[in-house]
């Protein structure tokens, strides 16, 4: 697994690097899956695709894949106009769970996306704490005012900062337990 999360986040550095994020759809499940195929291509069969299994994870289920498709064309249509629109169709997309592995990472990459497009900030990652992120999302299906607080205050404007930027997505990395250094 260790080589999987270290290729895969040589992938991210490089979707930047080479700026083929620039070229990905914004707040669009296609857009979703770009950045999973480039994350994690050549590494897992299903880079890309939408799963085929319900999967679940600390006793919360993912939505159902009978209605995955549907669900994930609902989600597609929802406004990304402000923070709070662009919150929930994040938190959204995360109770979807449309791939096998890797959904943190993409959607974060993906939310950054939005964030970007429509507001002209991203989050610093960095200043997140892996515990509190964690938690809120796993409270944000009930209610995202926690996720909002917590990413809001630590929204920049500094939207080309590469240090930011890697920095952040090793951060993601580290938040699903793979290390750098390691």
């Amino acid at each position: 697994m260790k080589n999987i999360d270290k290729q895969s986040l040589e992938n991210a550095y490089r979707l930047f690097e080479n700026k083929d994020i620039e070229k990905i759809q914004i707040g669009t499940t296609k857009g979703l899956q770009e950045i999973h195929t480039y994350l994690f291509d050549g590494l897992y069969d299903f880079a890309g695709e939408l799963r085929t299994v319900n999967i679940s994870k600390g006793g919360f289920r993912f939505a159902n894949t009978l209605y995955l498709k549907e669900i994930l064309v609902k989600i597609e249509q929802m406004p990304e106009t402000t923070f709070e629109e662009i919150i929930a169709k994040y938190v959204e997309m995360n109770i979807a769970h449309p791939f096998m592995e890797g959904n943190g990472r993409t959607m974060r990459i993906w939310l950054d996306r939005m964030l970007k497009a429509r507001l002209q900030k991203v989050v610093n990652w960095q200043n997140v704490a892996k515990e509190l992120y964690l938690q809120a999302m796993e409270r944000s299906p009930i209610n995202d005012l926690e996720l909002r607080f917590l990413l809001e205050k630590n929204l920049t404007n500094d939207i080309d900062n590469r240090e930011i930027i890697f920095k952040g997505i090793e951060k993601s990395y580290y938040y699903e337990g793979y290390q750098k250094d390691e």
